[in-house]
Formats: structure tokens, sequence, C-alpha cells
């Protein structure tokens, strides 16, 4: 397991959509590995494999009620309502914004030994989901945020931050 260097706005490879993983390698389950671990270290609840510079379809997530979550290939195929609320990102340090997103997610992904699974989710779940899948796509957060960026301090939106 290695602490991976998370990259941040203005880093290229974050504006960039992911490619489909194939097949379960030693090195994608070193790569989710990693991922947990830098995510933890970082005291966030989601990451993306393009933040640590890997254009790979590969979330993890671990919003604390769900449990810990490597998604593959995620898909969201089904949304209801809106909430609104600050949000974070370890690509974007310091910053939080308001951003709407539905309050309700279903994804389908395919775990660590391409089995296809699903997961329903609300609020922090749902949001935490749409958040990292956008990151598969080359998208961030600051994109969607309503009004403006505010700094914030360490651990004020940790649990947010993706």
């Amino acid at each position: 397991m290695a602490l991976r260097t998370i990259r941040t706005e203005g880093d290229p490879v974050l504006n960039k959509v992911c490619r489909e993983v194939k097949e379960v390698t030693p090195r994608i389950s070193e790569l989710i590995t990693d991922m947990f671990e830098t995510m933890y270290e970082a005291n966030g609840v989601g990451l993306a494999a393009p933040q640590v510079g890997i254009l790979k379809r590969i979330v993890v997530i671990d919003t604390g009620d769900s449990g810990a979550l490597a998604m593959i290939n995620p898909v969201i195929v089904e949304t209801s309502g809106s909430q609104t609320g600050d949000e974070g990102c370890l690509s974007v340090p310091g910053k939080a914004g308001c951003v709407t997103r539905p309050n309700y997610v279903k994804a389908q992904f395919y775990d660590e030994e391409m089995n296809l699974c699903e997961i329903e989710g609300t609020e922090l779940l749902a949001r935490c989901i749409c958040h990292e899948l956008d990151h598969l796509d080359g998208h961030l957060y600051v994109e969607k945020v309503e009004g403006t960026l505010k700094s914030v301090e360490y651990g004020e939106y940790e649990e947010l931050e993706d």
C-alpha cells in the first residue's frame, strides 16, 4: 500500500474522460488499495482514480454509514429529489461551495471480482456518488457551484470532502 499524490485543480488529468476497466489486474487491485489509503489519510469520503492521475473508471467511497465501497465502471441509473448543500473536494483544497444534487441515487458498478452490483443511496451517499462519478467524466464540482466558492479551514467541511 502506498499513498498517492492527489492532483489539484488546474492539473489537466482532472478534465479528461476516464477509460473503462476491462479486468481487475493486480495493478488495479493495488490502485484501489492505494486509493482507500490516500482517501483516509486526507480525511475524505470519496476519491476517483483521475484524482491520483489514473484515467480509469474507478472510485472509492466511505461515508461512514455506507462502509468502504470500491466501484468499477460505475453508472448512475436512477435519481430523484434534490438536496442543496456545501461540497468540497480533495482536488480543490481549502474551498467549499453550494451545489444541488439528487437526494436519491441508484448506481450500478462492478466490484473487485467484476461482479455486477447495485447500490442505492440518499443524502451524503447520493451526493458522494454523483460527485465522484463526475470526476470520471472530467468534471469538478466547482462547475456546479451556486454562488461563489468560500475558503474553509481544515476539517470544517471534512464530512463533505471527496
